[in-house]
């Protein structure tokens, strides 16, 4: 029996949940999200619903690589790097960072979002939200899709920014995910990273980046926030 941990829910929440119980009514699911109206309109079985903040909920209850099977986020904000900030976050500071120009020019269509967030895009269009991704071509214009993002970002000279992405896998069409490991690693990589670094979340097409640099907390810092 595979777990779902979908992580919003709003419209693509319940979107996600509606086509993955269809598809898989045997799998349970668990949708977080802070609004009790929202939750109150999903009553169905092997669903459990926390009324609870979605970054606060998984940075609490995400402990290892095992569980769940499945992430899926469906938040306004990008949670992956939402739940790494939040795991060093009494240990480290993330300072953003602007995205370099140089870097900029690379990346498919960058629109700058708030809170430091880059979303990229092959598209420049509004994408159906059932698209089924195919590995080689895009489904609205049957055009061969000018690359792969994840890989794109992935290939990335380690230059001023070193580039650590999470794969979205696509579950169903419209719906992506990724497992706790691949959150894990990212954690494990921007750690190891030296300098800046650009942490994406991204399918074949779309993604949100975010740069930024650790910076240490003083002893003092780190014991205030650990008693906090």
């Amino acid at each position: 029996m595979t777990q779902y941990w979908i992580i919003g829910a709003g419209r693509f929440g319940r979107l996600a949940l509606g086509r993955l119980r269809c598809r898989r009514p045997a799998d349970r699911f668990r949708l977080v999200d802070i609004s009790a109206g929202a939750l109150a309109a999903v009553d169905a079985p092997g669903v459990e619903t926390v009324c609870a903040d979605g970054v606060d909920f998984l940075a609490a209850q995400l402990k290892d690589k095992a569980h769940p099977d499945w992430i899926v986020p469906c938040l306004p904000l990008h949670l992956a790097f939402a739940w790494v900030r939040r795991r060093l976050e009494k240990t480290h500071r993330l300072v953003p960072l602007p995205v370099p120009e140089g870097l900029r020019r690379t990346l498919p269509h960058p629109l700058e979002g708030p809170n430091g967030a880059f979303y990229l895009s092959y598209a420049d269009f509004a994408c159906p939200d059932d698209c089924p991704e195919p590995a080689d071509r895009c489904t609205v214009t049957g055009r061969p899709r000018p690359g792969t993002l994840y890989k794109t970002i992935a290939a990335l000279p380690a230059g001023e920014v070193r580039p650590v992405v999470v794969r979205s896998r696509q579950l169903l069409p419209g719906v992506g995910g990724y497992r706790p490991g691949d959150l894990f690693e990212a954690l494990a990589q921007v750690q190891a990273a030296p300098g800046a670094v650009g942490l994406a979340t991204a399918c074949r097409c779309h993604g949100v980046l975010h740069v930024f640099h650790l910076s240490p907390l003083t002893p003092e810092k780190q014991h205030r926030r650990n008693i906090a």
